[in-house]
């Protein structure tokens, strides 16, 4: 796969829907050719433990930031006709299906494919979590659950594996 889009989205509680940043690297003739990050104001705008324990991020760090849609608007020409790629990819478009339902925005069907199922499949690791698929693929990874930091491994992955 030459050209694609590798997604990942945090979210801010048990809501797919609650995408509170998403990070995303396009990929273009197997090079990388833009990356895009944002936090993104949650709905539901409440954030769990848990969640903030994994990506660090609270209601401070979101309240005046951007909608989904405001976001979106600025990334869907970005992808357009591009397939979508992500580490777990049932998690990610489910997020992003939650938040074009939860604003009654239609969605496109994006064409999807997932790393981790590629990771799965060819290489022979105790684990596939996405920092470790990205170490056999040579990729280091640095501050994982950022969603910018995910979408990059995520794509070096796809590079290396789809």
């Amino acid at each position: 796969m030459q050209d694609f889009a590798a997604i990942d989205f945090e979210t801010a509680n048990g809501r797919r829907s609650s995408v509170c940043s998403i990070g995303i690297v396009i990929v273009r003739g197997g090079e990388i050719v833009d990356r895009f990050y944002s936090l993104i104001k949650p709905l539901p705008n409440y954030y769990t433990y848990w969640t903030t324990e994994v990506h660090g991020l609270t209601c401070q760090d979101t309240d005046n930031q951007p909608t989904f849609p405001e976001v979106w608007a600025q990334i869907k020409d970005k992808i357009a006709g591009l397939p979508l790629v992500a580490h777990n990819r049932p998690f990610d478009e489910s997020c992003l299906k939650a938040a074009f339902e939860e604003y009654g925005l239609e969605y496109p069907n994006y064409e999807f494919h997932c790393t981790l199922t590629a990771s799965r499949r060819c290489l022979d690791i105790p684990s596939h979590q996405l920092h470790l698929s990205a170490a056999a693929c040579g990729y280091n990874m640095e501050n994982h659950h950022n969603a910018l930091a995910d979408a990059e491994a995520c794509a070096w992955i796809a590079m290396t594996l789809l």
